[in-house]
């Protein structure tokens, strides 16, 4: 049985308007906000390395707030970033169609993501954050640094 989300449009203020089409507003709806395929690639590589972790967490229960993966005890929190939706400086794209709106997403998601940062380290955690296009074994040996470090000093 195939069970369809209902969408009601509406009609925005010229400051946060809509994606530019029905079409468009379903590719948003549809895309992943977890389980994505780099994340899983990037989870595979660090189990295959002994690594355990939690998956979409909020590394700190009072922040609004969800890492892809969290390393509790060394008080790591990863984010697999999507090019397009956190503006890769690499592979980023910029949309033709409804271009302002875009730009305005992205940039807001850019600006959260800062904030993410900030807030997670002024906690007292370190924060990673891997690009979607980043090889998963690269950046698994990278996070297995990180960790290893904060394990060590969390010891002493």
């Amino acid at each position: 049985m195939v069970v369809k989300k209902h969408v009601s449009v509406q009609k925005r203020s010229n400051t946060n308007p809509l994606p530019s089409s029905q079409a468009a507003l379903n590719r948003m709806l549809a895309a992943k906000s977890k389980n994505t395929a780099p994340e899983i690639a990037l989870r595979s590589e660090l189990f295959r390395s002994g690594f355990r972790y939690r998956v979409d967490v909020r590394p700190v229960k009072t922040l609004n707030r969800r890492a892809d993966i969290v390393f509790r005890s060394a008080r790591v929190a990863v984010f697999v970033d999507g090019c397009f939706w956190h503006g890769c400086p690499v592979h980023g794209t910029q949309a033709k169609a409804n271009s302002a709106f875009w730009r305005r997403k992205i940039k807001r998601n850019q600006q959260r993501d800062v904030d993410t940062t900030q807030q997670l380290k002024q906690a007292g955690w370190t924060v990673i954050r891997i690009w979607e296009h980043e090889n998963p074994i690269e950046a698994s040996k990278r996070i297995g640094t990180v960790i290893m470090k904060q394990t060590k000093k969390n010891l002493h």
